[in-house]
């Protein structure tokens, strides 16, 4: 499997979970499987619901809800809800074990690495994409292709 997004996609989604620091951003990722590849074409903004406003730094929750409108939003336009894309403001862009525990596996998860918003630009930052089946495999990482 790989991902193929637009750099304008890659670019805003970047910068839309970065601009969530310190919480973790999150969104909800729309567009279309095309035999092994997962085309985005859409990112869903949402607000980080965690239940525990403290721990938003290190935790991140969709609300249910969102998610309901962007798969009706989606259908209407001929897109599908194909993942989840949040970011690890203070640590590596790989699924954390809470990350794994949380999610309807098997899914498509992308994430926003590490580093302080003031240190290290968004641009700069590792956006990675990753399948998370289910246990007891691991995280598969999976590779980009940039479309102009």
């Amino acid at each position: 499997m790989q991902l193929r997004a637009g750099h304008r996609l890659l670019t805003v989604l970047g910068q839309m979970l970065a601009s969530a620091g310190p919480r973790e951003g999150c969104a909800l990722l729309l567009g279309q499987r095309l035999g092994d590849v997962w085309r985005l074409d859409w990112v869903w903004p949402c607000c980080n619901v965690w239940p525990v406003p403290d721990e938003r730094c290190r935790h991140f929750a969709i609300d249910p809800r969102e998610q309901l409108l962007a798969q009706k939003w989606g259908r209407q336009r001929g897109l599908e809800l194909l993942g989840s894309a949040h970011s690890h403001p203070t640590s590596e862009a790989v699924p954390s074990a809470h990350d794994r525990r949380l999610s309807a596996l098997p899914a498509l998860m992308v994430i926003l690495g590490g580093g302080s918003q003031d240190q290290v630009p968004a641009q700069a930052r590792p956006l990675l994409g990753w399948w998370i089946p289910e246990p007891p495999a691991r995280p598969q990482r999976l590779p980009w292709t940039m479309e102009s």
